[in-house]
């Protein structure tokens, strides 16, 4: 649960400065201010079977836009799923969020980068189309979606948006209650979620880290046994 990303594997270093990533933190700056039911790190950690087998049944719904069986959704079949789940977008948005989501620019958004994406869509769009999503069998997961902004709301103690090394720290603290060890799986976990190196986490490099603790990486739909 708690894997480290590979030297071979890392993703790249920064996604573009868009206009989503001003858009998600302003998301969750507005979500933070409705406070969460997270009590403590542990109280995520025990839910990971949970939200991996919850993430894991969207393979179903990766399959639906995956239109050429590749095993990867390109930036048309992006465009085909958001006309699917009826959300109005532009290319420009659609090409903005398929690259914050292609995070090791293949060119081809795999298994765990579409989950990234599905829980970013459920932040930023109105809850218009969630009849839309349900069509397409995302109601069942809006719950477990509900529960990485929670977490994520917990760990983003000054509620600015993103998530500092000091932050993540205090909230492992919190849960470990002064053992010696704490502090640095704080520094442990921060860096497995810092993947542009930039000593702050958004909410997507977050959801990144999120799918590797639970099990789910990049070479999911590699392996069909699963």
């Amino acid at each position: 649960m708690g894997g480290v990303i590979g030297h071979g594997d890392s993703p790249r270093s920064s996604s573009p400065a868009s206009k989503l990533e001003k858009k998600m933190v302003e998301a969750m700056q507005q979500r933070a201010q409705k406070g969460t039911s997270v009590k403590s790190f542990n109280s995520v950690i025990m839910k990971f079977p949970k939200i991996d087998e919850s993430l894991r049944n969207c393979r179903t719904i990766f399959q639906q836009f995956d239109e050429d069986s590749n095993g990867e959704i390109d930036q048309q079949e992006l465009k085909h799923c958001f006309q699917k789940l009826g959300i109005s977008t532009t290319d420009e948005e659609i090409k903005d969020l398929f690259q914050a989501c292609d995070i090791y620019e293949n060119m081809g958004m795999k298994f765990n980068e579409f989950i990234v994406f599905l829980c970013l869509v459920y932040l930023l769009n109105d809850p218009a189309v969630s009849e839309a999503r349900k069509r397409m069998g995302l109601g069942s997961l809006e719950p477990t979606f509900e529960t990485l902004v929670d977490s994520f709301v917990f760990l983003d103690k000054n509620k600015d948006g993103y998530v500092s090394k000091g932050e993540m720290i205090q909230a492992i603290n919190e849960t470990s209650a002064g053992e010696r060890s704490s502090g640095r799986i704080g520094v442990k976990r921060f860096e497995e979620m810092d993947w542009d190196k930039n000593g702050t986490v958004t909410f997507k490099e977050f959801l990144f880290a999120f799918t590797r603790w639970v099990g789910i990486d990049d070479n999911e739909d590699d392996d069909d046994d699963e």
